[in-house]
């Protein structure tokens, strides 16, 4: 089965491309609370996206979903006085799925479930070390569609230098088991364009097969549609990049048991090499 792709922009003329070539979701992003305190001084992006960007690719849109992620759980704020209120936002925009991050508690991920009651689907974004901590209790809780594994916020809690040190250690694998065996779909990481990114987006195609995954955000390293503008290069970027991505996932579904074994002491070389270089 492959990858559901998505990409995170509130542009609706990148979305349409996106959508064309092949991507199964666009994700507008309007979570910034404590992002810039948690993430300050790391190559991340704060995009501050709002309930008009959703309506903004709701209009633009047919056949891909559309995701929007909220912010963190939360009683008050320059933009909506609560979770509650913003959830009502964003369902009003026209939401497909919504999206809770760096939640830590079973509690803060049941007042989020409670509050969509199944208006939209709903994605958990696990990316707190407490979250990893209490997966088991969540799992258990019903009007959850989705979970994500978000490197980027998880291995900052777990002290770490380069995002994709969770892959190469196991607690990506670990954690995948669990949401695997409650039969909830998942995704993690982001991919770039195969040949592309610090860790070759192969390496973490192959283990996201491996484990099971069936989400993917595309990376900025795949397209920073911020910087590039023409609307021909990012729809040949879309075409090629998604086009290599498929390739690359129909090889690794046939592939033996020693072809993961390969990519693994592989991808842990790189990843060494790459935390050695950061010093």
């Amino acid at each position: 089965m492959a990858q559901k792709l998505i990409y995170i922009t509130n542009d609706p003329q990148v979305a349409r491309i996106a959508e064309a070539a092949g991507t199964g979701r666009v994700f507008v992003d309007m979570e910034y609370i404590g992002k810039d305190r948690r993430q300050g001084g790391l190559d991340t992006v704060q995009l501050h996206h709002t309930p008009q960007d959703v309506r903004n690719i709701r209009g633009a849109i047919s056949a891909a979903e559309l995701l929007a992620r909220i912010n963190p759980i939360h009683d008050a704020g320059p933009d909506f006085s609560s979770t509650e209120e913003e959830i009502e936002a964003v369902i009003a925009a026209g939401a497909d799925l919504i999206m809770l991050p760096y939640y830590k508690t079973r509690a803060e991920a049941e007042r989020f479930l409670s509050a969509v009651d199944g208006r939209a689907k709903t994605v958990l974004l696990l990316e707190t070390p407490q979250a990893a901590d209490h997966l088991d209790e969540v799992l258990a809780l019903p009007g959850i569609d989705e979970m994500y594994i978000g490197l980027n916020d998880l291995s900052i809690g777990y002290g770490k230098k380069f995002l994709f040190e969770l892959l190469a250690d196991g607690t990506v694998e670990a954690l995948a088991g669990k949401i695997r065996t409650a039969g909830l779909p998942f995704g993690f990481g982001g991919i770039a364009k195969p040949g592309g990114g610090a860790l070759p987006a192969e390496r973490i195609i192959r283990e996201q097969v491996r484990l099971g995954s069936t989400r993917a955000i595309l990376s900025r390293a795949f397209l920073d549609s911020r910087k590039e503008k023409d609307p021909e290069k990012i729809r040949d970027i879309f075409e090629s990049g998604i086009r290599g991505i498929r390739a690359a996932e129909e090889e690794a579904r046939n592939a033996p048991e020693a072809f993961f074994e390969e990519n693994r002491r592989e991808l842990k070389k790189t990843v060494a090499k790459i935390v050695e270089g950061l010093g």
